[in-house]
């Protein structure tokens, strides 16, 4: 009950489910559309408390940092679905790795930004950012697109050559591409941390006390550093636990529910893997911080592409999978044109409920394309190594 945002108090009414997941998963085995069900709702607030006391921990740290820290916290939930996935399924689930890799940058940019915009808008005529913010996230988010997209790209265009060892190449130009993406986050971190830290501290400042709810929110009592830590703990092994649980059904949806794996991946796993970066970010937006809400989004969307992809890439390196960056030509396509979409609209500094409802229709006729997507076996061949 101390988060500013009322929509992150009201997801505690959800917190009985967490237990109940948990529960089901050992008592009933068989029901496994009830465990994925009710593990996929209890994510929600498992995220949604790693969120929040992310957020009272990064209280304590300089602004910059504190908004770091509280993206990398975040991130976390997909980082252990990720890893879940690749752990137990294997070569198996790479493709709804892939696919979720791609949701999860979709769902931020698209369905999370759009809901931004068309949250502040419905407030105010217009919300004004600044262009440090927007130019830099939208311009890394260009180059991240372009690095996760290559290898795909060179693997679909020699496909014709029949190149016997084409996988081989592929794989080999996807790690050594997330080797130097992980090097770029380190550059983006010690820019934002080190180089220009004054600057973003001057802009966070100033959107701090542009916040319509700044009174209440200082009012508030505020977690201690260890009540934040111990939250943490928590929720990292409530999400863990839900994150395995969740990711054990998926088989069962796909082949059983004939759900195919880019709906899973791109739609179904990124969404409630964001839930509570989004509510943040809306709340951020709502309130009008729109700098917060900027850097929530687009660093989220950053922290995918140059840290959560290259680490289950190097991870999968290591555990003898071929995880590779070969991407489902229709998702690197709309990777690109979304990233491309979404910069024309920060590229003026303003944004209204126009452009927000604008964004979240395009990631509906991309989860409506994602839905009828056949899966790799319908359409033959090794479709799903990107092919």
């Amino acid at each position: 009950m101390r988060s500013s945002s009322r929509v992150s108090m009201m997801v505690n009414v959800l917190w009985p489910l967490v237990p109940a997941a948990i529960a089901i998963h050992f008592a009933r085995p068989d029901m496994h559309l009830t465990i994925f069900i009710l593990n996929y709702i209890a994510m929600v607030p498992a995220a949604n408390l790693l969120g929040f006391a992310g957020q009272e921990l990064a209280r304590k740290l300089p602004k910059v940092s504190g908004v770091v820290l509280e993206t990398t916290l975040g991130s976390i939930v997909e980082i252990i679905l990720f890893m879940v996935l690749l752990k137990t399924g294997g070569n198996r689930n790479v493709p709804v790795i892939r696919a979720a890799i791609m949701g999860s940058i979709l769902a931020n940019l698209l369905l999370c930004l759009g809901a931004c915009f068309f949250a502040g808008g419905l407030k105010r005529d217009e919300q004004e950012f600044h262009e440090a913010v927007s130019e830099a996230g939208s311009g890394l988010m260009l180059v991240a697109g372009m690095g996760l997209v290559v290898p795909a790209v060179f693997s679909n265009a020699l496909q014709g050559a029949q190149l016997p060892d084409l996988d081989d190449k592929t794989l080999k130009i996807s790690r050594a591409t997330a080797i130097i993406l992980l090097i770029a986050f380190v550059v983006f971190v010690w820019f934002q941390t080190k180089t220009h830290d004054t600057l973003y501290e001057d802009i966070y400042t100033a959107d701090e006390h542009k916040d319509d709810d700044r009174h209440k929110d200082l009012a508030k009592a505020k977690l201690t550093l260890t009540e934040s830590i111990a939250a943490i703990i928590i929720s990292i092994a409530c999400v863990s636990l839900i994150a395995v649980f969740l990711v054990e059904q998926i088989p069962y949806i796909v082949e059983e529910r004939h759900i195919s794996d880019a709906f899973v991946g791109l739609i179904l796993v990124p969404l409630v893997e964001k839930a509570a970066e989004h509510l943040t970010a809306v709340d951020e937006a709502w309130d009008n911080q729109m700098n917060f809400a900027l850097a929530h989004v687009l660093g989220a969307s950053i922290q995918t592409a140059l840290l959560n992809t290259p680490l289950v890439v190097l991870v999968g390196w290591g555990l003898h999978i071929h995880m590779d960056l070969n991407f489902e030509l229709f998702d690197s396509v709309v990777l690109i044109l979304a990233i491309l979409v979404v910069g024309s609209f920060l590229r003026d500094g303003k944004s209204n409920y126009l452009e927000g409802a604008l964004c979240i229709f395009v990631y509906i006729i991309i989860a409506i394309s994602a839905y009828f997507y056949p899966n790799p076996h319908d359409i033959g061949g090794n479709a799903g190594e990107g092919h």
